[in-house]
């Protein structure tokens, strides 16, 4: 694996660089978030190791503008910040994994090489949701509840789509304007309703139970 570590305390930095060169892997390195944002924008990685807190930019906001600009590179954050809060902030700021210093290097390594095969070995596309005696195959685009086949049209297929890969969650009316109709606001329509009340019709009329729930004053869900 191509690593870049970027790490402001030289003492630790040696030591990583020394251990992932050990195992194997090409490393380059960043002594600030500055120089960090440069080369991991600038260079294909297969990983990149960030250290929360850099001089000339903090390690996440440094993850965060590469998730924003597109770069997908597998990122291990290093902090010695680990509450839960600290974590979950660290994730959701776009990175991969989050090590709580100090850290044994075995573990590290092993972290690194997991966030490695997770992007190596390809993601399949499922082509089936299935949820209870219902199922949609996404290639032929068809729909069955049981042995009866339900005839849609594109924007219900659309709608049970986005119901069902969310199904056991409330999905609200802005997720379904957004997923469904492209609106980035409320327009003050009733087309979420009609559209619910004709997807009922075909879906659950003559089953049981029925698989389309309303939430009263937060949306729907699909519950087998």
């Amino acid at each position: 694996m191509k690593i870049l570590v970027i790490e402001d305390d030289a003492q630790a930095a040696a030591y990583m660089l020394k251990g992932l060169k050990e195992a194997g892997h090409a490393v380059d390195h960043a002594p600030d978030g500055t120089q960090g944002l440069y080369l991991a924008g600038a260079e294909h990685y297969d990983a990149l190791v960030v250290d929360r807190m850099l001089p000339g930019r903090d390690g996440l906001s440094l993850v965060s503008l590469l998730r924003a600009a597109g770069n997908d590179t597998p990122v291990l954050v290093l902090s010695a910040l680990g509450s839960v809060e600290d974590r979950v902030t660290g994730l959701r700021a776009g990175g991969d994994d989050y090590l709580t210093k100090p850290y044994a290097f075995s573990e590290l390594l092993a972290r690194l090489e997991s966030l490695g095969r997770r992007r190596a070995a390809p993601q399949a596309q499922a082509t089936k949701l299935v949820v209870g005696d219902l199922e949609m195959d996404l290639l032929a685009r068809t729909v069955k509840r049981g042995a009866k086949v339900i005839d849609l049209l594109p924007r219900e297929f659309q709608l049970l789509e986005c119901l069902m890969r969310n199904a056991g969650s409330v999905v609200t009316r802005t997720m379904l304007l957004e997923q469904v109709w492209d609106y980035h606001f409320d327009p003050q329509t009733n087309v979420i309703d009609v559209h619910i009340a004709r997807l009922r019709q075909k879906v659950d009329k003559g089953f049981d139970p029925p698989l389309i729930q309303t939430v009263r004053g937060a949306g729907y869900c699909l519950r087998p």
